[in-house]
């Protein structure tokens, strides 16, 4: 759930919550916290959803909406590129990829090259989508920019291609199988939609290659690594900072930066963006799929700090046992997980509902991404604490 709020609604209610549609029975839930590696969560929509929906009101899917799903390949044949395709493609990125020797990293590693690959090629379709709804004029951009925006969007386009083509070229150097794209449905219909999106999903990003770097640390795979990740996340905060002047907001949103997992961002995804059924070998990562949690709504409250959410889970035989054990955790810029319980919770057939406090109780404490899971248990010192123990989510709520 990607829900954009403004800053004003640091004063607000909001209602939120966690639940299954029909067709998501079946694929894969456990009685864990998270459905088997590969298996697809559905694709439909619940009221609230939308990467950059502003309000929590509904958003429709690209099938919804009448359009095909997006699929590859692209016209220069990507994800298969040939040489001489190589080459328009670095003059369009503006530069080059690494011309080192492939290091032979971790089998950790592997999984997060692959959910880079994966994350990568999700990007390539929507950025080529975005451009293709502002060349065929679906899309209008506001105030006489689109020949800026698409001068930028053009790069960013391909410099994505560069970025999954160096993580499976990396995969492939260590005799693992490339990632292959899926089929993806984008739930947005206008150009100032898809820049919020862009903007969260790029936060989304940067944070989750923190975690990327972190696990290439602590396993000690070659030093190497770690900077041509610190290297995209530059690349990222560049990206997201140009999304954000777009909508009006400045570009840099914290000192430090929002922290994700791999775990988070893979389900993110999954969730909301894939065509289930549609990835030849997504099964290759080895990461959860968390239950679908949704932020229902936003409704304005004369209170002049704390808002309360009203959230909905996909409790589809994912979770038994007694709510009182279970908690909302809240992940925001650098500081510890903020770890509250759940107010009302019911089970109403295959939707587990509550209430949780949003906290707001001085300026910017809450600011920029905040990253929202349901997890078993109350005491959490990290992030990787609470991703061990996440049953539902992300719900992902921007401020500012």
């Amino acid at each position: 759930m990607y829900a954009s709020i403004a800053t004003a609604l640091l004063g607000a209610s909001a209602l939120a919550a966690a639940r299954p549609s029909e067709e998501n029975k079946g694929w894969g839930t456990t009685s864990s916290s998270t459905t088997e590696y590969g298996a697809m969560p559905s694709s439909t929509q619940s009221n609230g959803w939308g990467w950059g929906n502003k309000g929590g009101s509904s958003t429709s899917s690209a099938a919804d909406a009448g359009q095909s799903a997006f699929s590859f390949p692209l016209p220069n044949g990507f994800p298969n590129v040939s040489a001489s395709a190589l080459k328009d493609l670095e003059i369009a990125a503006q530069g080059v990829p690494g011309n080192g020797a492939a290091p032979m990293v971790s089998e950790d590693a592997k999984t997060s090259f692959r959910f880079i690959a994966f994350n990568e090629l999700f990007e390539v379709a929507f950025f080529t989508e975005l451009v293709n709804n502002i060349t065929s004029g679906h899309y209008t951009v506001p105030n006489g920019q689109s020949a800026n925006v698409l001068r930028a969007l053009h790069a960013v386009q391909a410099q994505e291609e560069i970025h999954a083509l160096g993580a499976n070229n990396l995969l492939k150097a260590n005799g693992a199988n490339p990632i292959i794209p899926c089929k993806y449905d984008f739930p947005v219909d206008k150009f100032e939609d898809a820049i919020a999106l862009a903007s969260t999903f790029t936060d989304v990003t940067v944070g989750t290659l923190q975690d990327v770097q972190k696990t290439l640390a602590k396993d000690q795979d070659p030093v190497g690594t770690i900077q041509l990740i610190g290297s995209v996340i530059g690349q990222e905060g560049e990206q997201n900072g140009f999304y954000r002047n777009l909508n009006g907001k400045i570009p840099s949103a914290l000192p430090f930066l929002t922290t994700s997992k791999r775990e988070f961002a893979f389900s993110a995804i999954n969730q909301n963006f894939v065509v289930r059924g549609s990835c030849p070998n997504i099964g290759d990562i080895k990461l959860p799929i968390f239950a679908k949690l949704d932020v229902l709504n936003v409704e304005p409250n004369q209170q002049p700090v704390n808002t309360t959410f009203k959230y909905a889970a996909d409790n589809d035989n994912v979770y038994s046992g007694n709510p009182d054990d279970l908690s909302l955790v809240y992940i925001n810029q650098q500081t510890l997980p903020i770890v509250l319980p759940l107010k009302m919770p019911q089970q109403n057939g295959n939707t587990l509902s509550f209430e949780a406090d949003f906290p707001g109780d001085f300026p910017f404490h809450m600011n920029g991404l905040t990253i929202a899971v349901v997890a078993k248990g109350n005491h959490f010192k990290s992030v990787d604490d609470v991703a061990a123990a996440t049953l539902f989510g992300p719900a992902l709520i921007e401020i500012n």
